[in-house]
């Protein structure tokens, strides 16, 4: 008998018996290969090696031809791969890892870092020329991404927003970049156990609240935004806004008219909403906010 799993359209054996007629079984689902259905992230029986389909979060130089790819998997885990060569004059790898993009990789266990066997492009969500703009917005979302993701924590709701979010990008203008990332921000953090209260004062339940507190998680009312540090006043329509960035789909908020003012606002609550719960400093973010 050969126990094996189906990995995209190959498939993997881990023993066989030779002359055997026996049928190849899943490791995995314990049914005939044939019926085997692939899994995110589906790990070779008795192998070091794996094939999932990732997002690529980040790049970092290593060494004089090599590449560390901070990924974002399927199954919304985080990876972190070397790839090999991939800095060589003409490396056909590089071309395939690209910031932004989604890739089908081969990756093999490491002690620290998983290697890069195989890598195709399966998507180039901002085109092959991306404006200065584009990208400055697609950093923000990959920046976010990143620092919510762990290497031991499967979440696909992660991996399917991130790549829902680059792929609208590539067809706004200046505003509404601001705005989808606003809502990518809020979205995620809100998926992750930081949800905004945004209908009413978290302090009185005063239901016209009209400033926004990070910290003190929400909206709060006119009487009680004295009393918490670094409150901000919200213009009218402000909190609505708000609300329907956690609430509305990309593609919704894509085709809602918002100026630019208001969308710089909003990317600015979505900043501060997310360097205050993620505890750290978000680079691209400010550079997008200051541009």
């Amino acid at each position: 008998m050969c126990l094996g799993v189906q990995l995209g359209t190959g498939t993997f054996c881990t023993s066989s018996v030779t002359g055997s007629s026996a049928p190849r079984v899943c490791g995995v689902q314990n049914v005939p290969v044939p019926n085997c259905t692939r899994l995110p992230g589906c790990i070779m029986a008795g192998s070091r090696t794996y094939r999932t389909n990732a997002i690529v979060l980040d790049k970092t130089k290593l060494k004089e031809t090599d590449l560390i790819l901070t990924l974002v998997g399927e199954d919304g885990r985080q990876i972190r791969a070397v790839a090999k060569g991939a800095r060589k004059p003409g490396s056909r790898l590089a071309a395939r890892c690209e910031l932004f993009c989604e890739v089908d990789l081969l990756l093999a266990h490491g002690r620290s870092l998983d290697i890069v066997s195989q890598a195709e492009l399966m998507a180039a969500p901002l085109g092959a020329s991306p404006s200065y703009e584009l990208l400055m917005a697609a950093s923000a979302v990959a920046e976010v991404a990143r620092l919510c993701t762990y290497e031991d924590a499967r979440d696909p709701f992660v991996f399917s927003i991130t790549r829902a979010a680059l792929a609208q990008l590539a067809s706004l203008g200046a505003a509404h970049l601001d705005l989808i990332v606003a809502a990518y921000v809020f979205k995620l953090l809100s998926h992750i156990g930081y949800l905004p209260d945004c209908s009413s004062c978290v302090a009185c339940d005063d239901e016209a609240p009209t400033y926004f507190s990070a910290h003190a998680g929400g909206l709060l009312c006119a009487s009680c935004a004295p009393s918490v540090p670094g409150s901000e006043a919200l213009e009218p329509g402000e909190p609505a806004w708000l609300a329907g960035l956690i609430s509305m789909r990309f593609g919704e908020l894509a085709e809602t008219p918002v100026d630019a003012l208001t969308a710089a606002r909003l990317l600015g609550f979505a900043h501060v909403w997310a360097a205050t719960h993620l505890d750290c400093r978000l680079r691209a973010l400010e550079f997008l906010l200051g541009r």
